[in-house]
């Protein structure tokens, strides 16, 4: 005879630096039958335990977590997860916010509205965005020439494979280590044109 399958209370408890203590999250968390810890920034969802756990849960598993900003940092970080577990019919529960708990209806409405607010979000930037560019243009100081010469990069190719670290070879160029990279990989500006 085939038992349903009990679900698991699975924790997760994160702080951003090591010298940061996990203790108040994991007495928060109270009893669980599978914990995650980790001391890693938020600032993106690439961290190894939390990872981990999206692998680990199943259907019917509760994932406890003591408030959303330890889950992400972001709203659009913090949706994405929610819909990861979705799929694996995961529940969501956090201590200091329950009116986010997918098991509840107030809580699927909450994290609907917060969808939305990112939606509207990201909308409002592209189109702030655009309106910066096309003002910039009109001034004639848009400039979306490469700061960097193909012998430039050529040259910062060079000076990496000799282990001179990116942050210098930018510095000597007077241009951000983001560009720097940008045109190491052949992206943004630097992206080659068909």
């Amino acid at each position: 005879m085939a038992t349903d399958h009990k679900g698991q209370i699975v924790g997760y408890a994160r702080v951003s630096t090591a010298d940061q203590n996990l203790d108040r999250q994991l007495e928060a968390l109270g009893d669980v039958d599978r914990i995650f810890t980790e001391k890693a920034s938020g600032k993106d969802t690439r961290r190894p335990e939390l990872q981990e756990m999206l692998v680990y849960v199943r259907d019917g598993d509760t994932v406890r977590v003591k408030s959303p900003d330890r889950l992400a940092r972001s709203t659009v970080d913090l949706l994405g997860l929610v819909e990861k577990l979705r799929t694996k019919s995961v529940e969501l529960e956090f201590i200091d916010n329950p009116a986010l708990n997918t098991a509840s209806a107030q809580g699927e409405f909450m994290l609907t509205i917060l969808a939305a607010v990112a939606q509207l979000e990201r909308a409002m930037i592209r189109e702030r965005q655009a309106e910066g560019i096309a003002l910039a243009k009109k001034r004639g100081v848009y400039d979306r020439t490469p700061k960097i010469t193909r012998d430039q990069i050529k040259d910062a190719r060079s000076k990496i494979e000799m282990s001179v670290p990116v942050a210098v070879i930018a510095r000597q160029l007077g241009v951000a280590r983001s560009t720097l990279y940008a045109a190491l990989n052949g992206t943004g500006r630097y992206a080659p044109t068909p």
